[in-house]
């Protein structure tokens, strides 16, 4: 079977190094095309089976579209889309399958899970809180991990994440309420990514905590999902679907 042909969009970045790096490592990818800005991404498609995608928000439209026109699977790893953003996303996935996760890490998505059943187990008596720490480059806030662990909170307490989040506390804002998530960003040095869940209830605390020291691990995360997305059809998915964790 000949090696899977994958374009790297937004190859000049750090997490596009990262993919270079562990395709270069896998006998069965091929790096079809490295492409980033000034660099024309649907002149190298008809050469490819699949594009992983790495580079900002406003950017993710048009790349779905082409993908979609050409039939080619996408897996994206950008963050911090808008609801536009995110529409655009699901139209490309009637079309081809998309793999759209906040985070490609088999241990993020392992905390995912947790989380889930964390909060499922220990009920509405224990005050939610999510705190995460990047880097001092990264551009959106909060995290897409974030924001995902946020959103699995939510679901799990029959709240909804845009109205239910508190991001950050400052002044007089009185008693927190049974039913607020707080989300807090931290942002310094060259932290990869730090993300801890915290189940707060009188006389006890739970907390989940996941920490990445290299970019490594999303890039073969994202590696394995472009290989899984191309066997799919078309729709869309996350790291839990790749994973089998749903």
């Amino acid at each position: 079977m000949p090696p899977l042909r994958v374009i790297i969009n937004g190859s000049r970045g750090r997490m596009g190094q990262a993919l270079l790096s562990g395709a270069a490592q896998d006998a069965e990818l091929t790096v079809a095309a490295a492409i980033d800005a000034g660099d024309d991404l649907v002149a190298a498609l008809p050469g490819a089976d699949a594009v992983i995608d790495f580079t900002h928000a406003p950017v993710t439209p048009d790349v779905a579209a082409a993908c979609a026109e050409a039939g080619k699977a996408l897996v994206i790893g950008t963050t911090g889309h808008t609801d536009a953003q995110r529409a655009a996303i699901h139209a490309a996935a009637a079309r081809i399958p998309v793999v759209f996760a906040p985070n490609f890490s088999v241990g993020v998505n392992t905390l995912f899970w947790l989380t889930r059943r964390a909060a499922e187990i220990l009920g509405p008596e224990f005050d939610l809180e999510v705190v995460e720490m990047h880097h001092r480059l990264k551009k959106d806030s909060p995290s897409g991990t974030a924001r995902r662990l946020g959103e699995i909170l939510a679901e799990v307490r029959d709240l909804q994440y845009a109205t239910d989040t508190r991001h950050g506390r400052e002044g007089m804002v009185g008693e927190r309420t049974r039913t607020e998530i707080g989300m807090h960003a931290v942002r310094g040095g060259d932290v990869v990514g730090d993300h801890t869940v915290i189940f707060a209830n009188v006389g006890e605390r739970v907390e989940l905590t996941h920490k990445a020291s290299s970019r490594d691990t999303f890039a073969l995360g994202a590696l394995r999902a472009a290989k899984w997305a191309v066997t799919q059809p078309a729709g869309l998915y996350d790291m839990q679907d790749v994973l089998g964790l749903h």
